[in-house]
């Protein structure tokens, strides 16, 4: 059901912040509360425009492009209220920044806060940034996190910057280390393991990786960090960005990290609940990358609870 009086016809003119921006995106985000199947009948049908012309859903959006958005209703009323941000999460994402300027911003994201909201997730780290800045004409994040690793996230300031570190993320540009604390003893020797990925979604939504001989390419570099009683600290380096590649990676080697619900073993993490460790092991600990000839590098530290096991255990 819709309600509400259409606005009139609009006419846009694009600037830095939709620059190269998929149309339907750029609608998307425009027109909040319009679904995406409306979204993309308005385009099918030619009543969006760019520049007088009809486009199709992958038009790249140019600096100077006209976009003529026509009447559409909005959500109905009854539509569920934007998600609050408490000043708990607020005062925790402000402590939690890492590195700013006018490019970029690095959050040390804490752990069970998803990226962004859907999935039952009405309010995720980025919904919950733009509404603490609602000055920010461009917040788009640069890449995920699972709602359950903790650590460092870019979020692009600048559609241009979301270009470069997306193309610096395709290549080897970002250098990418986490932290997880794994089940028995890892080996010196098992630097790396280089086994395909294959992501499936299960009928209840959830999705699920496998390693299988007919899934995509993915490698993982790993080094011994310390040793604890039935675990090792571990240092990963993703080489590729498959979905829940070290999670898979670990447990496929035959070391589940430790407090993953998913790949992990129950029993185990049973045990390493009364050891502390309460949630999953995993931490984006570092980033280090050369952005407009700058190099930029952050080290994300453990949450106090990860890192009281350290320190209880060493």
């Amino acid at each position: 059901m819709e309600s509400g009086r259409p606005q009139a016809v609009q006419f846009v003119t694009v600037d830095e912040g939709a620059e190269g921006q998929r149309v339907d995106n750029y609608l998307l985000k425009v027109l909040k509360g319009v679904p995406k199947s409306r979204i993309y009948r308005l385009l099918r049908k030619g009543e969006v425009r760019v520049n007088k012309a009809r486009v199709k859903p992958d038009f790249k959006l140019e600096i100077g492009d006209v976009v003529r958005i026509p009447p559409v209703r909005m959500a109905a009323a009854s539509e569920k209220a934007p998600a609050f941000v408490s000043d708990a999460l607020s005062d925790r994402l402000c402590d939690a920044v890492l590195f700013e300027d006018e490019r970029l911003l690095i959050i040390n994201k804490p752990s069970g806060l998803a990226v962004h909201g859907g999935s039952g997730v009405s309010l995720g780290l980025i919904e919950a940034l733009r509404k603490m800045r609602p000055e920010a004409k461009f917040l788009e994040l640069v890449h995920r996190l699972d709602r359950d690793t903790s650590g460092c996230v870019m979020l692009a300031k600048k559609r241009s910057t979301l270009k470069t570190l997306h193309g610096l993320l395709r290549g080897d540009g970002v250098d990418k280390r986490y932290l997880a604390l794994v089940e028995g003893r890892w080996s010196n020797r098992k630097e790396q393991v280089k086994l395909p990925l294959e992501k499936n979604v299960l009928n209840s939504g959830e999705r699920m990786v496998k390693a299988t001989p007919d899934g995509k390419y993915a490698l993982t570099r790993y080094q011994v960090v310390q040793r604890f009683e039935g675990a090792t600290l571990v240092e990963a380096k993703p080489v590729t960005g498959r979905t829940h590649q070290i999670r898979v990676h670990c447990q496929a080697a035959g070391h589940p990290i430790i407090g993953d619900r998913k790949y992990g073993r129950d029993e185990v993490n049973q045990r390493f609940q009364a050891r502390g460790v309460r949630r999953l092991f995993l931490h984006a600990h570092r980033l280090r990358f050369t952005l407009d000839n700058e190099v930029v590098e952050v080290e994300a530290p453990l949450s106090s609870d990860l890192q009281q096991f350290i320190n209880s255990e060493s």
